[in-house]
């Protein structure tokens, strides 16, 4: 049995960025700091990292993906996009929430905290609903045990391997992690009316 192929990619903050997994060996790998534009350099760095590995779509077994908490945008695009690839290729698309992948990066104890607006964290106890921290909070948490951050190059490793060890599983299709409503809102006014003529 050949080792399973598993593309990765995030977009949960101000980067982009993939890994290919070939069984237990990271054989592709791309990182961006980007706070725009995003959407426009995601899909031709999926295609940068398959080629450079020498590898093609039709060689997927799984697509991993970073829904977050995050950038609402970034999460937007990362998830649009595996569910489009998945159901273009036949393969599944596994979601990998931030918190999982940084716990999985983590070679000693700490808490997974995800940064969020104003100097606050996104947090996710164990056998709670994630939550969002305030800067107190965080600092009474760093008295007892370290804060594990999110790093991208870790990240989004951590979220192939992941994807690898879950896509067999039949996994439902990735949906953002959003913790907290969005800081833009619709307009409170109706829509216009259309008038046919």
């Amino acid at each position: 049995m050949t080792a399973p192929l598993v593309l990765s990619f995030d977009t949960s903050a101000a980067h982009v960025a993939a890994a290919l997994l070939s069984g237990e060996h990271i054989i592709g790998f791309k990182v961006e700091e980007m706070r725009r534009g995003q959407a426009e350099r995601l899909m031709p760095m999926l295609e940068e990292v398959l080629k450079e590995a020498r590898k093609s779509w039709q060689n997927l077994d799984a697509i991993g993906v970073g829904v977050g908490p995050g950038n609402f945008t970034g999460i937007r695009i990362s998830v649009s996009a595996a569910r489009g690839l998945a159901l273009g290729l036949g393969i599944p698309a596994v979601g990998v929430n931030s918190f999982d992948a940084i716990e999985a990066g983590l070679d000693h104890p700490a808490v997974p905290v995800v940064p969020g607006p104003r100097g606050q964290g996104y947090l996710s106890p164990k056998g709670e609903v994630p939550y969002l921290a305030t800067q107190d909070e965080l600092i009474d948490i760093m008295e007892d045990i370290a804060l594990a951050h999110p790093v991208p190059e870790s990240l989004v490793v951590q979220i192939a391997r992941l994807a690898a060890k879950r896509y067999l599983d039949s996994p439902p299709a990735p949906a953002p992690l959003y913790i907290k409503p969005a800081d833009a809102a619709p307009p409170k006014d109706p829509a216009p009316v259309i008038l046919d003529q």
